[in-house]
């Protein structure tokens, strides 16, 4: 890896999201040696992937150098590299371009899609974890209505212009409400030839009702609003198989899709090298102390969505979204601080600071402790709170820009295929 030899503990982390990003830089003016790796070189701003997706945002209005983080000391580096495995006997992380020894190792992997098991589905759905797959199901969206337009079939037009997506948390109801948008105010003068009511937007959740997390209040409000959309809505209805562009339920529902979204579960993304009894039965997340160190390793600590801490107030370990991971890292920089200091270390609170989903232009929930908003409102915490928390004054600047770009003109400015995507019936491999 080339990384020098130091006279100070050396401090390696292992990803780069939010829980990774918010632990790096509180630690890199501190006397260790930082080493911070990660697949890519870049952290991304998930929650906003989503509009990457729906041709809102350019990736690199969401993405941020993780070499402009580290650089800001001089004993700290950053490494593009896969973690292999960890060996936490000799203490070292094992990579594709090298293995590096450590003092402290704090995992901050994150998460992956969970498909449950269903290979069939995995092999086949679209999903939205990171800027590669954004820009994939951007490109397959766009290339279905180029399709679409050219046509004669009018039944292949329908599976072309239908779009299934499979679980309605935040992520699914943003989507579906970014799609619909796309439906009513962009696309029609984009493809001025072609009949949109042919158009159609499925949202399927196995729960009662949508953002099964969120409030009663929080889910009805977004129902009727994706519903004014024209997003169809299954509530009570699981997907049970999507092969050759048929989606089946364990209901009669039944869809013909060329474009069929999974986003309906997420599961920790381990690291090889850790004993089997320190991850959670089922969840492929660490079982961690109220100090973030994973149960019987000292030197060895998990934050964020892999990771789980059982409280009263969480026995099943803390929300896997951004707020947790962030006050995870922060809240561990500074117990790092203190055990280098020879002091106790403290433990872990957990501060809620609300959930909220935006359905579309004017629209959004948003529960804040017992308050709980709906419409214009909800619509503007959740833009000033997503733009608060966007990584570097550029990407606030440029995403701001885009915002009021696109309500100004009722238009989505990057409907572009850079990146041409095949299924996999097509090529080999997709990223």
């Amino acid at each position: 890896m080339n990384i020098p030899n130091s006279n100070v503990p050396r401090l390696v982390i292992i990803g780069g999201g939010f829980a990774g990003v918010a632990l790096a830089r509180k630690m890199i003016q501190e006397d260790v040696q930082l080493v911070l790796l990660d697949r890519h070189n870049y952290h991304t701003f998930q929650p906003l992937l989503y509009q990457v997706s729906t041709a809102s945002l350019e990736p690199d209005s969401i993405a941020y150098p993780l070499r402009k983080i580290v650089k800001r000391a001089k004993n700290t580096f950053f490494r593009m590299a896969e973690v292999t495995a960890i060996d936490p006997e000799i203490q070292k992380v094992h990579t594709n371009i090298g293995s590096i020894s450590y003092d402290y190792l704090v995992i901050a992997t994150g998460a992956r899609t969970n498909f449950f098991g269903n290979t069939t589905i995995e092999n086949n759905a679209m999903r939205m974890k990171n800027l590669p797959q954004a820009l994939n199901l951007r490109s397959l969206m766009l290339e279905n209505l180029e399709q679409a337009v050219i046509t004669t079939d009018p039944e292949k037009r329908k599976e072309l212009l239908r779009f299934v997506l499979v679980g309605a948390g935040p992520t699914g109801v943003e989507l579906a409400g970014g799609i619909a948008e796309l439906k009513l105010n962009v696309l029609p003068k984009d493809y001025p030839d072609m009949d949109f009511s042919d158009m159609e937007i499925h949202l399927i959740e196995g729960a009662p009702r949508i953002l099964p997390p969120m409030s009663e209040f929080a889910s009805e409000k977004a129902t009727k609003f994706l519903q004014r959309l024209g997003v169809q809505i299954h509530i009570n209805t699981q997907v049970q198989n999507y092969e050759n562009h048929l989606v089946t339920t364990n209901t009669d529902l039944t869809l013909r899709t060329a474009t069929f979204i999974w986003s309906a579960g997420v599961t920790g993304a381990p690291v090889s090298g850790i004993k089997a009894e320190s991850l959670v039965s089922g969840a492929n997340r660490y079982q961690v102390n109220q100090f973030n160190q994973i149960e019987g390793y000292e030197h060895i600590f998990a934050i964020g969505d892999i990771s789980v801490m059982q409280t009263k107030s969480y026995p099943k370990g803390h929300p896997m979204v951004a707020q947790p991971a962030i006050q995870q890292g922060k809240h561990l920089a500074k117990n790092l601080k203190r055990y280098l200091k020879g002091k106790q270390m403290t433990p872990f609170e957990y501060f809620d600071k609300g959930s909220m989903a935006t359905i579309g232009r004017n629209k959004a929930v948003v529960d804040i402790g017992r308050l709980r908003f709906g419409g214009f409102f909800a619509w503007f915490i959740w833009m000033f709170i997503h733009l608060w928390f966007l990584v570097g004054f550029r990407n606030r600047f440029v995403t701001f820009f885009n915002w009021v770009y696109n309500y100004i003109n009722y238009d989505k400015a990057a409907r572009l295929i850079v990146r041409p995507f095949k299924n996999k019936e097509d090529v080999v491999e997709r990223v």
